[in-house]
C-alpha cells in the first residue's frame, strides 16, 4: 500500500507540474482512494466499523500533499482523518496520518493499510 500511495502521490505532483487539469483529478482520486483503503483496513483491525467509505478532500498546498477525510462509525460517532505526504515525488514521501474517532485518536503512523507496519 505504502508504494502505491508513493507512486500516486509521485503522478499528483507531476500533473500538478504539467498543468493538465484532467490528469491531476484523476491522481488526486486516485490518492484519495488509496487513503480511504488504508483507513478502512486500519480501523477494522481495531475493530471500529464505518457507516460508509470515508469522503476525503486534497486541498492545494504546495510541495506537501495534504489529504482530509470524515466517515461515521456504525454507532454515528464522527471520524476525522489528517495526513500528509512531504518529499511526494520523491522515491521516500514521508507521510504522517492521524485518525480520530469522536475526538479520541486511535491512530498517528507514517503509513495506512496492507503492508503498514
Amino acid at each position: 500500500m505504502r508504494r502505491l500511495q508513493a507512486l500516486v502521490l509521485a503522478a499528483v505532483l507531476a500533473v500538478a507540474v504539467s498543468g493538465c487539469k484532467v490528469m491531476q483529478r484523476i491522481s488526486e482520486e486516485s490518492y484519495r482512494n488509496a487513503v480511504t483503503d488504508g483507513v478502512v483496513a486500519e480501523l477494522k483491525k481495531r475493530d471500529i466499523r464505518l457507516e460508509a467509505r470515508p469522503s476525503c478532500r486534497t486541498p492545494k498546498t504546495g510541495d506537501t500533499v495534504r489529504v482530509s477525510c470524515t466517515a461515521r462509525t456504525k454507532a454515528g460517532q464522527p471520524v476525522v482523518v489528517a495526513g500528509t505526504a512531504r518529499e511526494a515525488d520523491s522515491a521516500h514521501p514521508v507521510e504522517n496520518y492521524t485518525v480520530t474517532v469522536a475526538g479520541r485518536q486511535v491512530l498517528d503512523q507514517g503509513c495506512l493499510g496492507l503492508g503498514c507496519s
